[in-house]
């Protein structure tokens, strides 16, 4: 609402003034031109829109849609690392034809340097790592069934079940083989190992820890996982490829045994028990795999 007053020009001598009427809200204007003094009423203040339900679901579905497609960025980014790493192998420096064709994902393994080739196999130091095992069921080391129940335990222990939730990167070889009698440190290297208890019939499983995290491992939930330090060790080994069989494994241990007794250098260290990597996934076409059995030897000067 808007009023006008008049008041005689000749007692002003500013050209204009404003200013509030102390009683109201109520914003006053003086023309000293025109002598009239004008008073504007504000115009009360604007309300803010309320979005309806409808616009409040459809942004919650924006902005989950964008999340969802940045997380969708970043598993689709770690899944092709990791598929690359299988697609991509890498190669052991071959011997024969047969060891040429094998191949192993890229994946961190155990360590070691070559001492010695001979034609049948190889002498290499290991060095020292940590591994988490289990004891298999059964008293076979390779049948479907408890292969797949102790594969399946160590990978949870990898993959979080463990004091600290962490979750590690798998590694290469699994190492299968005899258990050793009590007292005996039991060595196992990147494949999965499995080994059999010589006094029991028990075999047992072992994945290799990542080296990053050493006498740190995370302790294992399960009561079944152990984790254990390997030494280092000097080991006579080879590789075969096709898929293990408990007859195949007696087999290599037997050819590799009876080739050990003609090397002028090293012997079998008493009580070893042979020791059966695998290097790779399920899938992987039989003459690609690459199997090792390996023997713990010594100098025959010691």
């Amino acid at each position: 609402m808007l009023f006008t007053q008049t008041v005689p020009s000749k007692t002003l001598t500013c050209t204009s003034l404003s200013g509030r009427n102390p009683n109201s809200n109520r914003l006053i204007s003086i023309s000293m031109a025109t002598g009239r003094a004008t008073t504007a009423v504000p115009s009360p203040p604007q309300r803010r829109r309320t979005m309806s339900a409808l616009e409040a679901r459809i942004s919650l579905v924006a902005a989950l849609a964008s999340q969802a497609s940045s997380v969708s960025q970043r598993l689709l980014f770690e899944l092709a690392t990791e598929t690359a790493k299988y697609v991509f192998p890498k190669k052991f420096e071959a011997r024969t034809l047969e060891e040429a064709l094998m191949s192993v994902p890229d994946l961190e393994t155990v360590k070691f340097k070559v001492l010695s080739r001979r034609d049948q196999y190889e002498i290499r130091e290991v060095e020292p790592y940590f591994l988490a095992e289990t004891t298999m069921p059964g008293k076979t080391g390779f049948d479907f069934n408890g292969a797949s129940q102790s594969f399946n335990v160590l990978a949870e222990y990898l993959f979080g079940k463990n004091t600290t939730k962490e979750k590690m990167e798998m590694t290469t070889p699994v190492f299968t083989r005899k258990a050793q009698s009590d007292g005996v440190k039991m060595e196992m290297t990147t494949p999965v190992i499995t080994k059999r208890l010589e006094d029991q019939d028990k075999w047992q499983m072992s994945f290799v820890i990542p080296s990053k995290y050493g006498a740190n491992s995370p302790l294992p939930k399960d009561p079944s996982v152990r984790i254990t330090e390997v030494p280092r060790k000097t080991v006579a080994a080879v590789a075969f490829s096709g898929f293990v069989t408990d007859d195949e494994v007696k087999r290599q241990e037997s050819k590799l045994r009876e080739a050990l007794k003609k090397d002028g250098q090293f012997q079998v260290k008493e009580g070893t028990s042979v020791e059966v990597a695998q290097y790779n996934p399920p899938f992987t076409l039989p003459f690609q795999r690459r199997n090792e059995i390996s023997l713990e030897v010594e100098s025959k000067e010691q």
